[in-house]
């Protein structure tokens, strides 16, 4: 059971609006392909059946070529495309399909208010109804221990005094909810609660009425508040997921002072950043949006990024992204990015969508609990006429139909997914791993296989000079110089390590896939690729070092050689997965040789050099016919495909744009044993939701046989389904215990479909 009550931007929005196609198609954004992307809140989604509605809706428009609610932070996302099958586009329709499905919506504008609305009612609708449950109870026991018929009537109409307005305050919830979708010809989980609630209020009020012995005004209300408390945890743990994100959308600043070109200074909203704006930061603040230092120098915590502690040292070119602190010297930065397309915003998007995926077990779930209202309601019907019909008792009839309404409300299986997915979510993002679907947590759990790309994967794409073969000052010197004129990787390395002073060269021509060439007199220099700089010669053996060479009129100078720097924590993660029983390979574009040495170095079982990125999606391909489920992880373009193809896939938070879109999962820490130690909360995840439906499966055919044969009455059949939520609510807690230790347990260790690794 999930949460159908308003949030704070239902508060803001109390009746749907109507937008223009202009005002639609300005709160889109483009995703190329001629593709657009549409954020609407839907404050009124509380259930799988709403996700269903929804978005049957907005598939049968002809232009959505995608649509995915999200529960948790109760937002559709629409992606339709302005000239999709040559038919013409009305954004108007995307709103005014989910108005017709019953459900409020208006475009998605993030709050800066940190109150948390609708954790505010829920608290004040459970003290209301525990309020007056208390009372009631309290009155009850004096009709038990036996007052007179005139004292006892008394005490019925107070309690039912008190009932009917905490009823109506503190039932709204499911009473709105259950309202809305039989005005729509549909049913919701909250139809038979409300029902429950209905009829134990009006037997009781009826047995008052008619001076009858028994009441019970205290199974309603009680039922109300144990249903609450189910409620509020649910809630609580959806928004313990998203402190995370509000976190750090407050690190985004409000506004930026914008360097004119005449030297002063304009203060504008983030919102009013563009691309190529130059951006005044003084040390104390933080970078709005991800751009480039033109000028200045400082350090910068770049901790939400990197999650390492130590400050970074950035000057004029260096690259720099939104939400990173500015910690010591003033810096203008050139924007590069909007804000709703910096690092920063990704972050939060990523971690608003971990909750939204369609996932495996949470199928289940959702088609348990569309199939849960029509059986409900046949199976009190049944008892109610078997009762009365055999019994001949309508009245004990009607209580025992109300005892089986309330008995079998689905709390618990409505939790048992979402609410391991929240805390599972949540404590990968205290790790530094942001989950992108809810499903890529079940199937990370069921991988046997892990591939890596090499090249910003196991090393992180930064080249080091590891040798050279000559001593001699002077052509150290001329090297320097020339690469100092490219951005390339191997002529940053080498001006990086080579302290001799440059020669200045006044023109220096860079050939693409060559090196650099220039003229000095009638002398010509070039550094490069063995076969550019050597006269055409290739390289003498397949080293697996990269070799840059300096040469003088064709003729050789001196040979520099570049190993790639290996990723922090990639030797402990292969270890961990080896040691699991996990078959690790590389799959790389790198050349065979460099392939197997970094292979050699990490000790992983297969490596495979020279791939295409077709080859890489062949090869995943391969793998999951061979039975195996793959979890790739790569950072590339080139990797995006393979990402795609694999089972289930992860890339550095260093990745390339499409590379992240691709991934299902992102970590942002720059060690690499963020892989195991997601597989090992995964599995943790996996476990506790299998036995999570187990108690929700045991709790109902233990508790309904006891119902039906009328051995519990509202009050009992209340507690009972309250206490099934709150067992599957903390079992789903103990993922915050395990996560809380230092080390990770053993992969091994850990169950997959009911087996040890």
């Amino acid at each position: 059971m999930t949460c159908c009550d308003m949030n704070t931007e239902s508060v803001l929005a109390m009746s749907t609006t109507s937008f223009s196609a202009q005002e639609i198609a300005l709160a889109s954004h483009p995703l190329g392909d001629g593709l657009q992307q549409l954020d609407i809140s839907v404050p009124d989604v509380h259930c799988g059946g709403c996700i269903s509605a929804i978005e049957k809706a907005l598939y049968a428009l002809p232009y959505v070529a995608k649509a995915r609610v999200n529960l948790t932070s109760r937002r559709v996302t629409c992606v339709y495309s302005q000239d999709f099958e040559n038919r013409t586009t009305d954004p108007t329709g995307i709103i005014s399909a989910i108005t017709a499905a019953g459900y409020r919506a208006h475009l998605f504008t993030p709050l800066a208010s940190e109150n948390d609305v609708t954790r505010n009612q829920l608290l004040l609708a459970v003290g209301v109804s525990g309020f007056a449950a208390t009372n009631i109870m309290l009155l009850s026991v004096s009709v038990w221990s036996g007052a007179d018929a005139a004292t006892r009537d008394m005490f019925h109409w107070i309690s039912a005094m008190i009932a009917a307005p905490a009823l109506v305050y503190a039932g709204r919830f499911f009473f709105r909810s259950a309202w809305n979708a039989l005005k729509h010809g549909r049913t919701n989980m909250d139809v038979p609660i409300s029902l429950a609630v209905t009829l134990s209020y009006a037997v009781s009020l009826w047995e008052t009425i008619h001076h009858g012995e028994h009441a019970w005004f205290d199974a309603s209300v009680s039922l109300l508040f144990f249903l609450l408390i189910g409620r509020t945890l649910d809630h609580m743990m959806r928004e313990k997921a998203r402190a995370a994100i509000n976190g750090l959308a407050r690190l985004a600043p409000r506004g930026a002072l914008l360097a004119m070109p005449d030297g002063s200074r304009r203060y504008v909203a983030l919102e009013e950043i563009s691309v190529g704006d130059e951006i005044a930061i003084a040390a104390g603040e933080r970078i709005p949006v991800d751009g480039a230092v033109v000028s200045g120098e400082s350090d910068l915590d770049l901790s939400i990024v990197t999650g390492e502690s130590s400050p970074v040292a950035v000057f004029k070119g260096s690259q720099v992204s939104s939400g990173g602190m500015n910690l010591t010297g003033s810096l203008v930065v050139t924007a590069t990015k909007l804000a709703k397309n910096s690092l920063l915003a990704e972050i939060i998007s990523l971690m608003e969508a971990a909750e939204g995926g369609r996932a495996r077990y949470r199928r289940i779930a959702d088609r348990a609990a569309s199939l849960y209202s029509p059986a409900v309601h046949l199976l009190a019907l049944a008892s109610f006429l078997a009762w009365g019909f055999i019994g001949g008792d309508w009245k004990h009839a009607m209580l025992v139909a109300v005892a089986v309404l309330i008995i079998t409300c689905p709390c618990a299986l409505g939790l048992a997914v979402p609410v391991v997915q929240v805390v599972a979510a949540g404590e990968l993002f205290r790790k530094g791993v942001m989950v992108k679907d809810g499903s890529a947590l079940e199937r990370l759990a069921e991988v046997d296989t892990v591939a890596f790309d090499k090249t910003g994967t196991l090393t992180i794409g930064v080249p080091k000079l590891v040798a050279t073969d000559t001593p001699d000052e002077a052509a150290l010197a001329i090297a320097v110089g020339l690469a100092a004129h490219s951005r390339h990787p191997l002529s940053q390395a080498l001006v990086r390590s080579i302290r001799a002073a440059p020669v200045t060269f006044d023109r220096v021509i860079e050939i693409p896939g060559g090196g650099l060439e220039c003229s000095h007199g009638d002398t010509t220099y070039r550094l490069g690729n063995t076969l550019f700089a050597g006269a055409g010669v290739g390289p003498e053996n397949d080293s697996p070092l990269s070799e840059v060479v300096l040469s003088k009129d064709g003729a050789i100078l001196a040979r520099f050689f570049f190993d790639d720097t290996l990723r922090p924590g990639a030797g402990e993660a292969i270890g961990q997965l080896e040691a699991a029983g996990f078959e690790t390979v590389i799959i790389s574009g790198d050349r065979q040789s460099v392939v197997d040495n970094a292979a050699l170095a990490l000790k992983v079982d297969r490596a495979l050099g020279a791939m295409t990125p077709k080859q890489k999606v062949v090869e995943c391909q391969r793998l999951n016919s061979a039975g195996h489920r793959v979890l790739m992880v790569g950072d590339g373009i080139n990797d995006a495909p393979a990402l795609a193809a694999a089972h289930v896939s992860i890339a550095p938070a260093t990745a390339s744009d499409i590379g992240r879109q691709a991934a299902d999962l992102v970590f942002f820490n720059e060690r690499l044993d963020a892989v195991p130690q997601a597989i090992t909360l995964a599995r943790r995840s996996a476990a506790l939701i299998r036995q999570n439906f187990a108690l929700a499966i045991g709790y109902n055919v233990l508790a309904v046989p006891v119902a039906i044969a009328g051995y519990a009455t509202p009050l009992v059949a209340a507690v009972a389904m309250s206490t099934s939520s709150i067992i599957v609510v903390t079992n789903a807690l103990r993922l915050n215990s395990f996560g809380a230790t230092k080390a990770p347990p053993r992969l091994d260790r850990l169950p997959v479909d009911g087996r040890k690794v």
